[in-house]
């Protein structure tokens, strides 16, 4: 094999064909679940308010092998209608959330080196509210409603 052929198979290798961006240290996932319970605002060491909650996906399949996976989602929408938005969502919502992943490492209190998954909310997506039976003189609506963290929320007004 000729230099030339080598150094031109060489450099087909190492390109990465199915993307022209630079490669990234995130990894983004989409998960489709429902909230595991209300979402909760906490404050970080920085005095920064993160809105958490957690999502339960259940997997398909046969009723027997169905299994349901846990996520802590973490959210930093600032105050105004998208916080007010995400923290009126009830257990049991059907959300779509878009979210970046890491998985960082750490040392428990005994000395072993552990991992959680960590997922920070890009964007998200009521699907379903859950179904509640309307009292007297209230009107029941099931809409989808969206919210996104860097546009415009369902409320109208920006994050």
């Amino acid at each position: 094999m000729s230099f030339a052929l080598r150094a031109r198979s060489t450099l087909f290798a190492t390109r990465r064909a199915f993307s022209t961006s630079p490669s990234s240290q995130l990894a983004r996932i989409n998960l489709i679940g429902r909230l595991g319970a209300e979402p909760e605002i906490q404050s970080t060491s920085t005095g920064t308010d993160v809105i958490k909650y957690p999502l339960a996906v259940d997997t398909h399949g046969k009723a027997s092998d169905r299994k349901t996976s846990w996520f802590k989602v973490t959210s930093f929408v600032g105050e105004g209608p998208t916080r007010d938005f995400i923290m009126g969502l009830q257990k049991g919502t059907l959300l779509f959330v878009e979210g970046d992943v890491s998985i960082p490492q750490f040392q428990d209190a005994d000395g072993a080196m552990r991992s959680t998954m960590n997922i920070t909310q890009r964007t998200f997506e009521v699907l379903k509210r859950p179904y509640q039976v309307p009292s007297e003189g209230s009107a029941h609506s099931e809409g989808t409603q969206t919210a996104d963290q860097g546009a415009p929320s369902a409320a109208g007004g920006s994050a």
